[in-house]
């Protein structure tokens, strides 16, 4: 470990969160194997209860497949909006609790609390953090606490369901030793079938390897795997701005009144946003349309979603906002688009509408923007609108696209 002060880092997960807020609405779920997702014949498990995991069933698997698994399973359509308003609630009560803190998704956390034994002891703090959270939302979570976030994460999963785990200081090497090399954060099963072609499946075996063996055969990522699996990690919290947001504008060289120009830009910027979204793993609540007229003044109008980074919601709203904010007479100079609000997680929370095929097709589309650019791919209807900035704002590179925190 470095030198100075000890690292003490909580890592929080609800527990199949979907599931556990439609548990508290419908008791007669309770103790049963339910499936959160899209219903139809083409939709997707986005959440699964632990009884329906006993029949292999996980998130990501077509519904129709998983009730071929599990016949008995209950299956429910998804409603983001209140999983949303339940992790906002959750997101307070960190707020209010610890100075730092880090929202990778819409159900997980992190917090330092470094320095804390001094005054409460973190073991005693987490827990009654845990308790209040509980307490005031009724849903089941569990955490781990250790010395980094890999650790900590992984002792969340040994925690779960509905539990709490420590693993102190010099005991994170003997506490992940016996685990499958998947329970390290960032093995997928494709990296996880090379590990079991290598002989490895258990991380002891990961130890004990010269970390050079690990880096010829997988290059800067098996340098990385070997640390976590020798509990070495020293990423930082990054700290929580719930007012984090990407945006891009367009000024027009000669005012415009033609409104189907107006319309297209918007569906173009919602659409290239969309991208940039999922491309950093991120979720949007918040879509914001701007419109500046010739006389220069500015108007702005927003809209609260639940979390999303599907074209279609995102057009559709940002549609929905121009059509609200335009008015027809009047000249426009200046056309914005921004999504904000954002957190971590991925398409997760799109798959209760989402069906297999969709998923698949926005998989591709991004697949191809990523290998030939990002004006590759798009919309009929939006193929006369270029030059909008489309590199990633989450890779620091310059863009037209703003990566910033208001206020």
């Amino acid at each position: 470990m470095q030198s100075g002060t000890q690292k003490t880092v909580l890592h929080l997960d609800l527990d199949s969160f979907f599931v556990s807020v439609e548990r508290l609405t419908n008791s007669a779920l309770n103790n049963k194997p339910v499936l959160v997702g899209g219903t139809g014949g083409r939709g997707v498990v986005a959440s699964c209860s632990y009884e329906a995991r006993r029949y292999g069933v996980h998130s990501g698997m077509p519904m129709r497949t998983a009730l071929q698994l599990c016949p008995e399973a209950i299956a429910i359509k998804g409603d983001s909006s209140r999983y949303s308003k339940y992790s906002d609630i959750i997101t307070e009560i960190i707020k209010e609790e610890v100075p730092l803190f880090e929202k990778p998704s819409i159900d997980e956390f992190y917090a330092d609390l470094t320095g804390m034994d001094r005054f409460f002891g973190c073991f005693k703090m987490a827990t009654e953090m845990r308790s209040k959270i509980i307490r005031e939302t009724g849903l089941p979570i569990s955490f781990g606490l250790s010395t980094n976030k890999t650790v900590a994460k992984v002792a969340t999963g040994e925690a779960k369901p509905n539990n709490r785990l420590e693993v102190s200081s010099g005991f994170e090497r003997p506490f992940l030793a016996p685990l499958a090399v998947k329970k390290i954060p960032m093995v997928g099963q494709k990296t996880g079938l090379l590990l079991n072609r290598m002989g490895v499946r258990y991380i002891h075996t990961l130890q004990e390897m010269p970390v050079e063996l690990m880096e010829k055969a997988m290059g800067k990522n098996g340098i990385n795997i070997w640390q976590k699996a020798n509990g070495i990690d020293n990423s930082p919290i990054v700290p929580y701005q719930e007012r984090k947001s990407i945006s891009l504008e367009r000024t027009f060289q000669k005012d415009t009144i033609d409104v189907q120009k107006l319309e297209t830009l918007i569906i173009a910027m919602a659409e290239t946003l969309a991208f940039q979204l999922r491309q950093g793993n991120k979720l949007t609540a918040c879509v914001t349309v701007k419109i500046r007229y010739s006389d220069f003044n500015t108007y702005t109008l927003q809209k609260r979603i639940p979390y999303s980074s599907n074209d279609d919601v995102l057009i559709a709203s940002a549609k929905e906002l121009f059509k609200k904010l335009y008015h027809r007479r009047l000249l426009v100079r200046l056309i914005g688009l921004r999504m904000s609000h954002l957190v971590g997680g991925g398409h997760q929370i799109n798959l209760f509408e989402d069906s297999v095929e969709k998923i698949r097709l926005y998989q591709a589309m991004d697949a191809m923007r990523n290998r030939f650019g990002q004006n590759a791919v798009s919309r009929a209807k939006t193929m006369e609108s270029k030059g909008l900035g489309r590199s990633n704002p989450f890779n620091g590179m310059p863009s037209a696209i703003m990566a910033h925190r208001r206020g």
